[in-house]
């Protein structure tokens, strides 16, 4: 039996919301691991300096590029400045991604169309724009972010859990069409995590206990417990992973 050891030795990730959260933990891990880290980073925040620096430390090369994932045209623009500062693409993690609590009842169309663009939209975009260059490489791996609730629901998120169910769906159907052009596509649907994102519903004692109480290992999960997943989806190691949906959510979905 081979020894599983993930190695990403000079292969260039592009981590969408890869300056904080799950998407630092993912970009930290895989530059560990020999990867060179692109991180696409929102107009709403700074420029990640520390983040950028923290990956320097650890012989990384790595830059962070400023974005909104729902804009196509200045998606394909960052694209195409990551390749000429690296010289190619060979992992994408679609991992950028918002979540808000609103009752369907109380949901005005505009923070449903927001949901549905930032959390499931931009994955196509993204890929849309980085797939040409892996396509003319033969290869690559791409790793999409969907959640538990793509697959079991949750009050007050029909928007969330209806984008992470189309990521999962997505997966299957890009997987398809790539995988003669030697490209892997995935996904990771984690359960809830110790986030920037959960802050504000875990100061709610009875959000929190709910949450607790649905998973199988009686705590949230974190970020730097679901990154190696994701490292291990991006390497050669996964080789047999086509289309699959991976869910290291300690027990909250058993499929």
């Amino acid at each position: 039996m081979a020894h599983l050891n993930p190695k990403l030795t000079d292969k260039v990730a592009v981590v969408t919301g890869g300056g904080r959260g799950l998407g630092w933990s993912i970009s930290k891990a895989m530059a560990q691991v020999g990867a060179k880290i692109a991180i696409i980073y929102p107009p709403f925040e700074p420029y990640p300096e520390k983040k950028i620096e923290e990956l320097h430390s650890l012989g990384c090369q790595a830059k962070a590029y400023e974005a909104d994932v729902t804009d196509s045209q200045i998606i394909k623009k960052r694209i195409q400045e990551v390749v000429a500062d690296f010289g190619r693409i060979d992992i994408l993690v679609n991992n950028a991604g918002k979540l808000y609590e609103t009752p369907l009842i109380e949901m005005e169309e505009q923070e449903w169309n927001e949901i549905l663009d930032t959390d499931l939209k931009s994955v196509f975009i993204v890929s849309k724009a980085v797939l040409p260059y892996m396509i003319e490489a033969k290869g690559g791996a791409i790793i999409n972010i969907a959640s538990q609730l793509g697959y079991k629901g949750g009050v007050g998120i029909t928007h969330y859990s209806a984008a992470k169910a189309g990521v999962i769906a997505f997966t299957k159907s890009l997987a398809q069409e790539v995988i003669q052009h030697g490209i892997r596509v995935n996904a990771v649907a984690p359960g809830p995590l110790v986030t920037d994102m959960t802050a504000p519903y875990r100061k709610d004692k009875d959000w929190l206990a709910q949450r607790e109480k649905s998973i199988a290992i009686g705590r949230l999960g974190t970020p730097d417990e679901v990154a190696p997943t994701v490292v291990f989806l991006a390497s050669a190691d996964a080789s047999l992973y086509v289309g699959q949906t991976l869910l290291p959510n300690g027990g909250g979905v058993m499929i």
